[in-house]
């Protein structure tokens, strides 16, 4: 009898988990997998026909990735892999394949590469701490790397008068539900190994002193190569500061505007200091569940012309830009995504270049833009 019992008890243990899975009728899928094991998996494919009437691809442009003349491209291929738990230990992973890869490379990666490790890091929680060591996207800006997550196609002058990733140690802390603080110590600008030696202070706070408005705010103090932003390693060390605010109101469910003000000087050996600055302001509204306008209105204004150095102008003269952009993005579902932009750029002087090799003061473009979201 006791055998018996023992022998029925055992078959029931193994017959639950059989009638469970007959139950639910299929095999877990791989997706179930991973969140049942904490891991997120995502991912996306960009890829655009872009149109400029001006010489920007090899000529002057003042644009980040967009700089075609009459091209389809596939800009990005994006993928994340994540663990990110509230308490203990985690990571994060994130590839960008594609033509804006070449931008986006930290010193001393090869710009010609199509495959950039644009962030990889690893975490620990606690509390309201969080610690992150490895590379990362910055802290400044409105728009970021990842094509989904921005309304245009195109992407801000201000976009690509920041930094793009660092390398470091980061800190965040939540003070309640409406202050997180941000500090750390990197390389500096776009440096997977140190160019310089010198290190870079990063310090923000990210505020949501009512439920429709955020507000960050954050800085990067420290030295930096002699060279304009953007390009790291060699010359003499300098102290570069920049500061930027951005604020972001939700009106209502369907309707939102926001705003970025940027600032960075930079010590000189010889001519003391090399300054920009620039302001851009977003808007954006849902017609209906399937269809997105979006619009940004920014200036810039290049201190003898430190940031674009352009040739087409005599060294030392003050440069201002501004830009206008409007996006139509239609959304048939949760995945995909097209959209049509056009945008217009100008500058006070002649620094966009003809097919003649002659100058204007005016920059038009227009795109097609498509998205795939898994």
């Amino acid at each position: 009898m006791k055998k018996l019992l023992i022998a029925s008890a055992v078959s029931a243990a193994f017959a639950a988990p059989a009638t469970a899975l007959a139950q639910a009728g299929r095999v877990p899928t791989l997706g179930q997998v991973l969140d049942a094991s904490g891991i997120s998996v995502s991912g996306y494919i960009d890829a655009a026909y872009s149109y400029a009437n001006r010489n920007i691809q090899t000529g002057f442009s003042d644009r980040v990735f967009d700089s075609q003349n009459n091209s389809f491209g596939l800009h990005q291929f994006g993928l994340m892999v994540a663990k990110q738990p509230k308490q203990g230990f985690g990571g994060l992973v994130n590839l960008t394949v594609g033509s804006d890869a070449q931008v986006i490379h930290s010193f001393p990666e090869a710009t010609a590469s199509t495959f950039d490790l644009t962030q990889a890091y690893g975490q620990y929680s606690t509390g309201a701490l969080t610690l992150i060591a490895g590379k990362f996207i910055t802290l400044h800006g409105t728009e970021v790397i990842w094509s989904p997550s921005n309304p245009n196609f195109s992407h801000s002058i201000l976009f690509g008068a920041i930094p793009f990733t660092h390398t470091g140690v980061r800190a965040s802390y939540s003070v309640g539900d409406t202050v997180i603080l941000f500090g750390g110590i990197n390389n500096g600008w776009d440096q997977l190994t140190d160019a310089n030696r010198g290190k870079t202070v990063e310090l923000g706070a990210t505020l949501n002193p009512i439920r429709p408005l955020t507000l960050t705010v954050t800085g990067y103090f420290g030295k930096e190569s002699a060279v304009a932003p953007g390009t790291p390693g060699g010359g003499a060390q300098d102290t570069r500061n920049s500061l930027n605010a951005v604020a972001n109101y939700i009106i209502n469910n369907a309707m939102s505007v926001g705003g970025e003000i940027l600032y960075v000087s930079q010590d000189r050996p010889v001519g003391g200091s090399a300054k920009y600055n620039g302001a851009a302001g977003y808007f954006t509204y849902n017609l209906n569940s399937q269809w997105r306008l979006a619009a940004r209105a920014e200036m810039f204004d290049d201190k003898n012309n430190f940031h674009f150095a352009s040739t087409n102008v005599a060294a030392g003269t003050d440069v201002k830009y501004n830009e206008v952009t409007a996006t139509l993005a239609y959304l048939p579902n949760s995945s995909v995504e097209l959209r049509g932009e056009v945008r217009g750029d100008r500058a006070n002087n002649a620094v966009f270049v003809n097919s003649d090799g002659t100058t204007a003061k005016t920059l038009q473009s227009l795109a097609l833009q498509g998205i795939y979201k898994f």
